[in-house]
């Protein structure tokens, strides 16, 4: 008997093998969990669909974030599938390369836009379209953050105000959809090598810092996070909602 016997996910954000969403979705299914995928350009799609194989995965569908269209057609998709959903793994979030280096100070305001959305408001978008297939099934929505939405982290720059405002969010949703008995909470995850962390210039430099400094003195895995996914997603985390849970081997304890 798993954790997650008979409850169906809906995974956002897998690129690769690499991927936190990946690493999530491993773990979910390793669980007992259903799982459904999502790409969000076509040029994912040749990535994604081999991984929801390994996984058993029937669904697996387009989906960009940022086009109600395509939201609106996954989520009647997964009605008539599935008829309900208990878990949504929101692991979305992107700016531009050229607002990933240099001051903040010099934020363009269409990078600022599009980090917003793509980062934040997909949330937002994505939790209101699983509202009605979540209900009286003490569904849990899950996010992904960063220590960055907090302290300054050199070149992080729109991305780290992106991430205070996706915890916020969780907070407001978190108000107010314990009413429906769902469940809002984020992972504060730990530097980890994936294929959006690789674009942040100097992305090497705090992998080491956290290594040295950590007070497990190591770099947090996939099986890390997916660890805490878990968690989060069943039953054992039932009274939590509106949380921010760092998993990242203790570095945001540390003062320097």
């Amino acid at each position: 008997m798993g954790l997650l016997d008979g409850k169906k996910a809906l995974i956002f954000g897998v690129a690769n093998e690499r991927s936190i969403a990946w690493g999530i979705a491993k773990a979910l299914k390793k669980e007992g969990a259903e799982i459904a995928f999502t790409y969000a350009a076509e040029n994912l799609e040749s990535r994604v669909r081999p991984l929801a194989a390994s996984c058993g995965s029937k669904i697996v569908l387009p989906c960009d974030a940022t086009n109600d269209g395509e939201m609106d057609a996954l989520f009647a998709t997964l009605k008539r599938e599935w008829g309900g959903l208990d878990i949504l793994l929101h692991s979305i979030a992107f700016a531009k390369k050229e607002e990933l280096k240099g001051e903040f100070l010099n934020t363009s305001r269409d990078g600022f836009r599009l980090a917003m959305d793509v980062s934040v408001y997909s949330l937002v978008a994505l939790s209101q379209r699983a509202c009605p297939l979540m209900e009286g099934r003490n569904g849990s929505i899950i996010t992904i953050t960063y220590l960055g939405s907090e302290r300054v982290i050199p070149n992080y720059n729109v991305m780290g105000v992106g991430k205070a405002a996706l915890e916020a969010s969780v907070k407001y949703l978190a108000g107010g959809l314990g009413l429906k008995k769902i469940r809002v909470n984020a992972i504060s995850a730990g530097p980890i090598k994936t294929l959006a962390a690789m674009g942040i210039t100097g992305f090497k430099e705090i992998l080491d810092s956290v290594e040295k400094k950590a007070p497990l003195r190591r770099n947090i895995t996939l099986e890390d996070i997916g660890g805490s996914a878990v968690y989060l997603a069943s039953d054992l985390s039932s009274g939590m909602t509106g949380a921010i849970i760092y998993v990242d081997s203790g570095f945001n304890i540390m003062g320097v």
